[in-house]
C-alpha cells in the first residue's frame, strides 16, 4: 500500500509531533510541519529527523493575512491528511471548506465533555472517574467534529491539574499515531469529502477506544 502524506501544523513544544515521528509504520510519510511561532521547539523536532519546515508567523501578519498565506501553503503541500498537534490557532472556515474531511485534531478531553480550554480542571472539579483524549474530525464548530478515537484514563484520587496532564499527554501519545496510521491505511477512512466516519475492517469498532 502506497503511503499517505501528512502535513503536522504546530506552534509549540511538539511532544505529539514526536509520537507521530517516532511511530514505527509505513502507511504515512510527513512531507511538512508548519507553525504559527517561528522559535517553537517542535519545528527542531521535524529538522532532526529531516523533514521539511515552513513557519507563518502569526505576530507578522494580520488575521487575514496569516488565514490566506496558511491556506496557500496547505494547497500547494496538497497533502492527504493535515494533522493538528498542538496548534494553537483556530482554522478559519476558508481552511476547513477547502479541505472538509481531510483534516483531525487531539483534544484532551472525553468529547464531548469539556471542549475549549481548561479540560483537566474542570475534569477535576466535576468529581470525574474519567478522563482521556479524542481524535476528531474538524469541522467549523469548535471540538464539535465526528469522533475518530479516545483514549480513557482513571483519575487518581491524587491527581492535581499538572499530574493530569501529564498522563493524558501519554495518552495522546499512543492514540494520535495510531488513528493517523489507521487513517492511512484506509482501515477508516473519512469518504465523499465529508466529515463522516466509514468503518473499512470488520475488527475495528469506530470510534476506536482505548483504556489505560
Amino acid at each position: 500500500m502506497t503511503s499517505k502524506n501528512i502535513v503536522v501544523l504546530i506552534s509549540g513544544n511538539g511532544s505529539n509531533l514526536q509520537a507521530i515521528i517516532d511511530h514505527k509504520t509505513y502507511n504515512y510519510k510527513i512531507i511538512c510541519v508548519v507553525s504559527d511561532q517561528e522559535e517553537a521547539y517542535g519545528l527542531s523536532r521535524a529538522k532532526w529527523a529531516n523533514i521539511p519546515t515552513q513557519a507563518i508567523s502569526s505576530n507578522k501578519f494580520s488575521k487575514k493575512e496569516f488565514d490566506a498565506l496558511l491556506l496557500k501553503l496547505l494547497i500547494d503541500l496538497n497533502a492527504d491528511l493535515i494533522v493538528l498537534a498542538g496548534f494553537m490557532k483556530i482554522l478559519n472556515e476558508d481552511v476547513v471548506n477547502a479541505f472538509n474531511g481531510k483534516i483531525i485534531n487531539i483534544h484532551p478531553s472525553l468529547l464531548p465533555k469539556y471542549k475549549g480550554l481548561d479540560t483537566h480542571r474542570k475534569a477535576l472539579e466535576a468529581k470525574d472517574k474519567y478522563h482521556g483524549a479524542t481524535v476528531h474530525c474538524v469541522t467549523k464548530e469548535l471540538d464539535a467534529g465526528p469522533i475518530l478515537g479516545q483514549c480513557q484514563l482513571l483519575i487518581s484520587k491524587d491527581d492535581t491539574e499538572t499530574t493530569l496532564k501529564e498522563k493524558v499527554h501519554q495518552a495522546e501519545h499512543i492514540l494520535y499515531p495510531l488513528i493517523i496510521d489507521y487513517i492511512c491505511n484506509e482501515s477508516i477512512s473519512i469518504a465523499n469529502n465529508q466529515p463522516q466516519v466509514i468503518q473499512k475492517r470488520k475488527d475495528l469498532q469506530i470510534p476506536i477506544r482505548i483504556n489505560l
